[in-house]
């Protein structure tokens, strides 16, 4: 945990008081520059950015400028702070005009000259660049190169590392988690300052004689504040890159005191800075506009002809089937068989059975194929109208509409993909059960096969239309199964035809009125991150999304004057779109999270926000892993029993004061010592799998015990580590190092989990991660009660059970269920969020509950028997 009393003010204070006048002015120009460019009368960054195919002999004032012009608050101040240290180190060695002329000269334009060659004449392409991490790289290497010729390797475990390699490393690992980075822009300044810190660049240095006599005459020194001189640089004060000789082996984590406080803070920052990027995405400067990559489509580009008669088609179609609202299964889907034939259509059915808390979810399916009079029939369209909606409405006009389009497109004959038309008995299993005998997926035992098929699927799209009043607009269902999403292609084809072509209003996320200001757009993108993180169908589309066939589904929602015609014609839009493509929807986005109808942000935008969190426990576990290599060993006592040492010092000068003290706090040499790996290995280990008991408990129990047993596993979960602590130091008694070991393992596997995670669901990964986060600083507390306890209760509040219990407090209100809620108390609540997952990991492979509890429970687990050890 962060100690904050270690945090001297005074001393930072002094350290910026203390930074010499070229550093100073590269800071103040930096903040200026960021401070110009806000405003939006004149472009700064198009002025002064290194763009490669505007270099001519003009615009030659770029390659000076490109280093202090940066692209957001955000950039400017990461750079600084890399930067401000390093610059501080160099002006200090080699003095201010040295350094001004370096920087304003070869350090700088031989980069940059390399990086606009690379660009246009090797690569061939426009990658405008700027900022100030060139020189941060640069500078990096240079130390790189120092450090080289004195220590050639550093030791990780039994591995010697050249010390070379390491902005190479640093340059990848920003590459990989900050988006829209140059990577090549680094490797042309790491060059460089690998070529200066060989010597190979001296020619390029102003000649000492030459600046002592501008020094001289101009008498800097006295007139300039903070200003170093060529007779004041000193050399070797400290090393910025780890080694492995005596003296420069102290600046590892587990040898240095000061650097063994830096982990935690850095952990700090990266949480801090990767909640504040989520919160800046609804900006302009994050997010973008959407739009149509796939040409083929062309929405909105074709005349729509449903209307007309047809609307008495759909009245009929409608009167027959409220006629069948009271029937049974099999009743219904007999009727619809006969329907179907008499439009000339091929028909199946499938039955299907699943068991799930205790209940059994059983059906059949019917479904009938179009076949396409201009295809071959290897490939295929899905119009899905289940027979109930996700909330259990009776899905009248939307049933009704997809039968009479049905009827309507059997007269067309300009279909090159086939049609089905799939009518599920319900919109959670049926559609499922379908999907998964499609793709030949299915468990036979549960889910029948289907007797006839059609070619692969492109898309598919499910109406939800119960009410019975006109509507006003749409409302776009996109979320997937586990947090996957269609392409953003069908999203935006569907709001075009929608709003451009048919007058409809387009919503999503149940923001039915979107500003489209700041406040909309985060409370739209959150509402979506739940949505994704909760892993679960949101409607009968959503099972189609894991086999890559993009899908959405649609429901009027207001009252207007929009009616069922409306609605087919935007269906019969959105087909003809389908129909267009000469493959597959894959050129637009399958990762994003959508700020509205109209604006988006991409993955390389939002990654980083996850990263960081799920970075900041594997940076405290590194940390801890070295730290405990390592343990001080106090020097031999130097006094004799007669006093001739004192005599001795007494006799040279010593002051006997200094003596005092020294004798009070002897220094302390780290050296090497053996990890005790049993215990902590063992302890993390058994965690691990006890996760796997509330994940089969709750996926097998009845539904009827559902909720008593979740009360049972919350007490059982909240006392089990005052237990496990217990027992730990009565029997084994656990070392420092040990409880240090035990949460490098547990703080590893939580960043390697969540790392990973972040790439397929993004907002599980982070809302773990932000749940997470007080794990990061835990500690044993021996001489503070107080503290122990008082960080045990915050772990409390974030045990697994006291989650469920605000996610199913969270079900409840408008956030999910669009202002309807559950309509139940607490305790309902909780057993409709437990059969939710049970039946999600049972039915549609929903791997939340997996997350949960054998990945986030293990981790509070042990992290609350460190604080309690």
């Amino acid at each position: 945990m962060p100690n904050v009393q270690s945090f001297s003010t005074l001393r930072a204070r002094s350290y910026v008081f203390r930074l010499p006048l070229f550093t100073r002015l590269m800071v103040l120009a930096i903040v200026v520059l960021w401070l110009v460019g806000i405003q939006s009368a004149w472009d700064l960054r198009k002025w002064g950015a290194l763009i490669p195919n505007e270099m001519n002999f003009f615009t030659a004032y770029r390659m000076n400028t490109f280093p202090l012009i940066h692209l957001n608050l955000l950039h400017a101040l990461l750079n600084l702070l890399a930067l401000t240290p390093l610059l501080e180190r160099f002006e200090s060695e080699y003095g201010t005009l040295t350094s001004a002329a370096m920087f304003f000269g070869p350090l700088t334009t031989i980069p940059a000259v390399v990086y606009v060659i690379l660009e246009r004449v090797i690569f061939r392409v426009n990658t405008p660049v700027m900022g100030a991490s060139m020189w941060v790289f640069l500078l990096l290497s240079v130390e790189a190169m120092r450090t080289y010729k004195i220590n050639p390797y550093f030791v990780i475990g039994t591995v010697q590392v050249p010390t070379w390699t390491t902005p190479l490393v640093m340059a990848f690992v920003t590459a990989a988690l900050i988006p829209s980075t140059s990577f090549l822009g680094h490797l042309c300044g790491i060059g460089t300052g690998y070529l200066f810190g060989l010597g190979y660049l001296k020619f390029i240095a102003p000649p000492e004689k030459i600046l002592r006599w501008i020094e001289g005459k101009l008498n800097l020194l006295r007139r300039l504040p903070h200003y170093v001189s060529v007779d004041q640089k000193t050399y070797g004060r400290f090393g910025v890159l780890p080694s492995s000789s005596s003296s420069a082996s102290a600046l590892f984590v587990g040898r240095s005191p000061k650097l063994q406080k830096a982990p935690p803070y850095i952990s700090l920052l990266l949480i801090v800075v990767g909640v504040a990027w989520l919160f800046m995405l609804p900006l302009n400067d994050y997010s973008r506009r959407t739009y149509i990559s796939e040409n083929a489509l062309l929405p909105g580009q074709v005349h729509t002809y449903f209307g007309g008669s047809d609307q008495n088609v759909l009245r009929a179609y409608r009167h027959e089937v409220g006629a069948l609202e009271n029937k049974t299964n099999t009743e219904i889907n007999d009727k619809l068989e006969h329907m179907f034939r008499s439009m000339g259509l091929k028909v199946g059915r499938q039955n299907y059975t699943y068991t799930t808390s205790g209940n059994t979810v059983a059906g059949e399916n019917v479904y009938a194929i179009l076949q396409a009079p201009r295809g071959d029939a290897t490939e295929a369209i899905v119009l899905i109208a289940a027979w109930r909606n996700v909330k259990g409405e009776f899905n009248r006009n939307g049933l009704a509409v997809a039968l009479a389009l049905t009827r309507y497109f059997k007269r067309w004959s300009l279909w090159s993909k086939d049609i089905i038309l799939v009518v599920p008995p319900d919109s959670r299993a049926g559609t499922q059960a379908w999907v998964d005998a499609y793709h030949d997926s299915h468990d036979s035992r549960r889910v029948a096969d289907l007797p006839i098929k059609s070619g692969a699927l492109q898309g598919a799209l499910a109406l939800d239309y119960p009410q019975e009043e006109r509507f006003e607009g749409v409302h776009i269902v996109y979320d997937g199964v586990n947090g996957q999403l269609p392409n953003l292609d069908l999203i935006n084809s569907v709001t075009n035809i929608a709003g451009g072509q048919m007058g409809m209003g387009a919503s999503i996320q149940h923001l039915f009125h979107h500003s489209d200001q700041y406040r909309d757009r985060l409370a739209c993108m959150l509402r979506g991150m739940v949505n994704q993180g909760l892993g679960h169908a949101v409607g009968p589309h959503s099972s189609f999304i894991p086999y890559h066939v993009d899908a959405v589904t649609i429901q009027p929602v207001g009252q207007g004057w929009h009616d069922e015609m409306g609605l087919g014609r935007l269906v019969e839009g959105t087909f003809r779109s389908l129909n267009n493509l000469l493959e597959h929807l894959h050129q637009s986005f399958f990762f994003y999270l959508l700020m509205q109808k109209e604006r988006f942000v991409s993955i390389g935008t939002y990654l980083p926000s996850a990263m960081l969190i799920a970075a900041n426990f594997t940076i405290t576990a590194i940390a801890l892993w070295v730290k405990t290599g390592y343990a001080p060993e106090k020097p031999a006592d130097t006094t004799t029993k007669d006093g001739k040492e004192d005599a001795k010092e007494k006799k040279e000068g010593i002051d006997a004061k200094t003596k005092v003290e020294q004798k009070k706090k002897p220094e302390e040499t780290p050296v090497t010592v053996e990890r005790e790996l049993y215990l902590p290995l063992s302890l993390v280990t058994g965690c691990q799998f006890l996760g796997f008991v509330p994940l089969f408990v709750f996926n097998h129990a009845p539904a009827s015990l559902l909720a008593p047993l979740f009360v049972v596993v919350t007490l059982l979960s909240l006392a089990l580590p005052h237990a496990l602590s217990f027992f730990l130091v009565t029997t084994y008694k656990p070392t420092h190092q040990q409880y240090q070991l035990i949460t490098s393992f547990f703080l590893l596997l939580l960043g390697m989990f969540l790392s990973t995670l972040a790439t397929l669901n993004f907002s599980l990964a982070f809302l773990v991660g932000l749940l997470a986060t007080p794990l990061t600083f835990v500690r044993p507390f021996p001489q503070l009660p107080a503290a122990r306890y008082a960080y045990s209760a915050l772990l409390g509040l974030l045990n697994p059970g006291v989650v469920v219990l605000g996610a199913a407090a969270v079900a409840t209100t408008s956030l999910l269920n669009g202002g309807s809620g559950l309509g139940v108390g607490p305790w309902e609540a909780v057993q409709k969020v437990l059969e939710e997952g049970a039946f999600g990991w049972s039915v549609w492979g929903m791997y939340t509950p997996l997350i949960f509890w054998c990945v986030w429970f293990p981790a509070w687990l042990v992290g609350s028997v460190v604080v309690l050890g």
